[in-house]
Formats: structure tokens, C-alpha cells, sequence
């Protein structure tokens, strides 16, 4: 599929068939999310792939009760690496790791619709019981969950604010 068209394709999806993910394909995934960019190529980013019915019900309540966490045959938590990316101190920390998951982020989503998969990405959670959760160390910040798996059901577009809107320029 070209970029344009993968861009255009992808869509938060809430609700997933119970069709298995191949091991294999979220291995691809989490490599193809680790080529996005990253301050000083330090890779601050971790990612923890959850497929445990137990860990996700957890999940789901950590994510004020987000069903379609438990219905997904699996999600990846993606998340900041903080000693990793300490050379670059307090900036780093508060800001540069989540700008390297977000871009790690995308890129699993992006992918995922090449696969024909379907993805949402919760921000929406408490930290603290998704650290526990997963026991997590100290260093290690949970940012994002992504729930993945073939999508069940009609797939919703939504609308977008007309991109002249968004350009603060008066070339445009």
C-alpha cells in the first residue's frame, strides 16, 4: 500500500474479532517502531507486549474501563526509557522520550493497517497502576497502550478540520 493511502486508511478501531496475530508480525512491528527518530540515536523507548486475558482486564480498568483493551487479542504498551535518555537532562526527560514514542507510536499504527489490523491509541490510563500493573522499574514510563487486532465491524471515518485552518501562514 502506498503512504498516502496507509495515512489515509487508519482509524482508532474499538472493536476487534478474536482472529490470532501472528508473533512474527508484532515482532515487525516493535522493529519498525524502533527506526523512528530518537534524540542522539539513544532509543528511549521500551515496549511491552501484553496477551495475557489477566493483564489486559487490569489494563482495561487502569484505562477507566476501556473494553476494547480486553477484546483485542493484544496490546503493545509503549513506553519512555527516562535513565536512556538522561544526557539530555530535564528537556529529554519531559519531553524528548515522549516525542520518540509518539513517532514509535505512529509508526505501529501505520504498519498495522498495511497488515490489514486495526489499532486505537489509549493515552487515557493511570501511570502508577499500569507501572504496577506491568512492574515496571522506575525508569520506565508507560505512555501509550495500544490495543492491535483485526478489526470486527464497520470501520468509522471521521471528519478533520479543513487543513487551511491549521496553517498560520498568510501564503496559504
Amino acid at each position: 500500500m502506498d503512504i498516502k493511502d496507509v495515512i489515509r486508511a487508519r482509524h482508532s478501531i474499538r472493536s476487534f474479532s478474536d482472529k490470532e496475530i501472528p508473533a512474527k508480525l508484532i515482532y515487525e512491528f516493535i522493529e519498525y517502531a524502533n527506526l523512528a527518530p530518537s534524540a542522539g540515536n539513544l532509543q528511549a523507548r521500551e515496549f511491552i507486549v501484553v496477551d495475557d486475558l489477566e493483564i489486559k482486564k487490569r489494563l482495561c480498568a487502569a484505562a477507566l474501563n476501556q473494553e476494547f483493551i480486553v477484546e483485542a487479542p493484544m496490546s503493545i504498551v509503549v513506553c519512555a526509557h527516562l535513565d536512556r535518555i538522561a544526557p539530555y537532562g530535564k528537556r529529554g526527560k519531559e519531553l524528548y522520550c515522549l516525542q520518540e514514542v509518539a513517532a514509535a507510536v505512529e509508526h505501529i499504527l501505520l504498519l498495522a493497517v498495511d497488515y490489514g489490523l486495526g489499532t486505537c491509541w489509549v493515552g487515557a490510563f493511570d501511570e502508577n497502576k499500569v507501572s504496577e500493573i506491568l512492574n515496571l522499574p522506575k525508569y520506565v514510563r508507560p505512555v501509550a497502550i495500544i490495543p492491535i487486532g483485526y478489526p470486527k465491524g464497520e470501520i468509522e471515518t471521521t471528519d478533520r478540520i479543513q487543513t487551511s485552518n491549521l496553517i498560520h501562514n498568510n501564503r496559504w
